[in-house]
């Protein structure tokens, strides 16, 4: 078919409605339109990724690996599944976009998608010198609490928390879901050395109230900070030796026996270690 055979062919479809031109002005609102999408679903997958590696460094979440084979589960159990699903789906987004655009034409996909992943990793790494997580993890809003709300969770398989109050077979440590009770009996290493205001991540199980502790180990509040800070929300005014007496303990995961006897402990100002003692010890 010569030129002028298609060109009357393009103007006969037009006459008869079969072809529709567009106007520039929906053309240029379109790709306005993909422009802004591709930007949104990348700038997303920068944060996402970000947030991934500031979850990940700061929680209790790889800690667990420290324990080898034994902290698997409570590793997997931390995992942040809901910030990691975001992210791949709006990576899958971005370079759905692409395909989409001019450049699908010019570059094989497979070297665009390679070429954006790169580059979302490498601003997501760059942004960790950055003080942007933390800040989002701080802010207290909708979209903070949905990514972060992991990291406060209280685990079945792993436990993260300061100690409040050490027994010859127990921890009473703070978490972020309040004052909980670690039994040592069923420890399957030498117990280390914890004193009182120590950080300390063990991994086990968790029974109706107590976590049942097979390792721990001592850290430094460093090495947790979202823990921490999880902490400090929880309880706002930290014990020592002159307020101990006093602060009521958020007696969470303690049967309600052991709630009344503790607190009846702490109104008639019998020092804590005797009180958890008494209380924990004493006959069902």
């Amino acid at each position: 078919m010569s030129k002028q055979d298609l060109e009357k062919n393009i103007m006969e479809k037009i006459d008869t409605g079969q072809v529709k031109l567009k106007s520039k002005y929906v053309f240029l609102a379109e790709k306005l339109g993909l422009g802004t999408a591709f930007a949104f679903s990348v700038v997303l997958s920068i944060l996402l990724f970000n947030l991934t590696l500031f979850y990940m460094k700061e929680t209790d979440n790889l800690q667990y690996l420290s324990f080898g084979k034994n902290g698997i589960l409570a590793f997997l159990e931390s995992f942040p599944y809901a910030l990691v699903i975001a992210f791949i789906l709006f990576m899958v987004l971005a370079s759905y976009l692409t395909t989409k655009s001019d450049v699908s034409y010019k570059k094989p996909f497979g070297y665009i998608a390679a070429s954006l992943i790169i580059f979302i990793m490498f601003l997501g790494g760059v942004l960790t010198y950055t003080k942007v997580a933390e800040q989002i993890e701080m802010a207290n809003h909708p979209f903070g609490i949905f990514l972060m709300r992991g990291s406060l969770e209280m685990r079945d398989r792993g436990i993260a928390g300061i100690v409040f109050e050490t027994g010859e077979d127990y921890l009473i440590v703070e978490t972020p879901q309040g004052l909980r009770n670690i039994s040592l009996n069923k420890m399957e290493e030498e117990i280390p050395e914890i004193e009182k205001g120590k950080f300390v991540v063990a991994i086990g199980d968790t029974d109706e109230y107590d976590f049942i502790a097979e390792s721990i180990r001592v850290l430094e509040k460093e090495n947790m900070p979202i823990i921490n800070r999880g902490i400090n929300r929880k309880f706002i005014q930290k014990p020592n030796e002159e307020n101990i007496k006093t602060l009521p303990p958020e007696l969470m995961y303690f049967k309600e026996k052991d709630k009344v006897c503790i607190k009846d402990c702490l109104e008639l100002k019998i020092h804590p270690k005797k009180c958890f003692d008494d209380c924990l010890n004493a006959a069902p």
